[in-house]
């Protein structure tokens, strides 16, 4: 059995900044990616990166995030994250980012709805993808280790306190157990619940989940209104700061939070000429997903859950907390979108995701390292009798009664997109919970009888974590 001080669980820019933080404060990690090393940088930004670049203090954006998360909003831990986005800002240049800049060599900052000032800054359409770049350049730098094609199953506690956790690694087919000190948790959001497992399934929170520790904030579930109608491809809402327009068919001009399912259109025919090169890949993906060119074509739009912001329960150092904040579930941290600090509330302002990531992987990946140092291993039979259960787990998955992974999936989406689509009383929220509980008890059932690289199984493996979430919310 292997052990290590820190396990990170995670391949986006909140992983990847904890792991940076960690090794800083003097401790290697282990990072465990369910997918290829480098997929953390795949997917649509939603928007770019907030920060108060023409401000003589951050207090007018804590302001807008409070005002758009509304009175659910934590006001301390909008008012920290916020007053860290210049730091985090320079800090990515000096480690090579490139950023859109303007007249003077000042980055460029676009006023995007939600905001009382220009402070959307970042690079176009690749911001998200460029960070996590320069995070991973930083990471190899410091000797990271990384493993792929993890799916981790379980976290292991004895108690309130984790002592590694079980895995099934896809490359041997077999289930392995990591003994740990402390575990980061900082994977993808929840959002395929709505759509499919590829999407996010939101392994963090499942596993929190399935620990019997309480998900907070799982009620409010953010739509990003740039998303083209038909598909699942989601527009950074930077072009709004460029010269794009949200519009009805009718042409008149509507707020982003205006969109409907009906007929709101995104036109950026007139894309200010010297944005274009930040936003080409926009233009190449909307070609050839639709067919239509964004120089000539309007696109219709509608809103989407692309990402969400509930999670486990955590303080400023990331630690995941009971009992409304009194108690640590000790050697557990969380950040990202694994991760609720409370700042985002009912609603998200925009630039305030990959703020979030890094600020919030950063604190997590400081503290554990530093934790861990001073703490000692064990429960090392703990971890050998998880092993043993997510073995059987494995194969239930085989051998058992259940509908497909296909049907369990589509099942899913279906009841939890009824279940926020409509009015969300208690009827709707009964009849989303028992259909819920009649998938738990019709199980899922893997075809693939083979144990390496199968992923119909890691495909499984998702959706009885998604199915653990659903079953928060639906009681948030």
């Amino acid at each position: 059995m292997e052990s290590w001080n820190l396990v990170i669980v995670g391949s986006g820019p909140a992983a990847l900044r904890a792991a940076i933080a960690a090794a800083d404060a003097g401790t290697t990690p282990l990072i465990l990616e369910s997918s290829g090393i480098g997929t953390g940088t795949s997917g649509a930004d939603l928007a770019g990166l907030a920060a108060s670049i023409d401000e003589v203090s951050s207090s007018g954006h804590r302001d807008d995030t409070i005002s758009a998360g509304g009175e659910t909003t934590d006001k301390v831990a909008a008012a920290r994250v916020c007053g860290e986005a210049l730091s985090v800002l320079a800090e990515l240049e000096r480690w090579g980012l490139v950023l859109r800049r303007r007249e003077g060599g000042l980055p460029h900052a676009a006023k995007i709805t939600g905001h009382s000032m220009p402070r959307m800054t970042g690079c176009g359409d690749a911001t998200g993808r460029n960070i996590a770049r320069i995070l991973e350049e930083q990471a190899m730098k410091r000797g990271v280790v990384r493993r792929s094609d993890i799916q981790v199953m379980s976290l292991v506690m004895d108690g309130k306190q984790v002592r590694g956790l079980t895995a099934y690694d896809t490359n041997t087919g077999e289930v392995i157990g990591i003994q740990a000190k402390a575990v980061v948790l900082a994977t993808t959001g929840h959002q395929g619940l709505w759509s499919n497992p590829s999407d996010g399934a939101g392994l963090g929170s499942a596993l929190i989940a399935s620990a019997s520790l309480a998900l907070t904030g799982m009620e409010n579930n953010p739509t990003h209104p740039l998303t083209v109608r038909g598909t699942d491809l989601n527009i950074t809402l930077d072009v709004l700061g460029s010269g794009g327009r949200v519009r009805k068919s009718s042409g008149e001009d509507v707020e982003p939070s205006e969109v409907g399912d009906d007929d709101c259109i995104l036109d950026l025919r007139s894309l200010e000429s010297d944005a274009k090169a930040w936003f080409s890949n926009t233009h190449t993906r909307i070609k050839d997903r639709t067919g239509l060119d964004m120089s000539r074509d309007v696109i219709p739009i509608t809103p989407s859950i692309a990402t969400t912001t509930g999670g486990a329960p955590v303080d400023e150092h990331g630690r995941v907390t009971l009992s409304k904040g009194k108690k640590w579930a000790t050697g557990i941290y969380a950040a990202g979108r694994s991760a609720n600090n409370g700042m985002h509330g009912e609603g998200m302002l925009a630039g305030n995701l990959i703020l979030d990531d890094l600020v919030g992987g950063g604190n997590a990946g400081n503290h554990a390292a530093t934790w861990a140092k001073e703490a000692s291993f064990g429960g090392s039979n703990l971890v050998e009798k998880a092993v043993t259960n997510s073995s059987k787990r494995l194969e239930s998955l085989k051998s058992g009664e259940g509908v497909s992974v296909g049907q369990a999936s589509a099942t899913l989406a279906s009841v939890m997109s009824s279940c926020i689509n409509g009015s969300r009383d208690k009827s709707s929220l009964k009849a989303a919970a028992d259909a819920i509980a009649e998938m738990k008890k019709n199980g899922i059932k893997v075809t693939d009888q083979s144990s390496v690289m199968n992923t119909e199984m890691c495909s499984a493996l998702k959706l009885q974590g998604m199915i653990a979430i659903a079953e928060q919310i639906t009681k948030s």
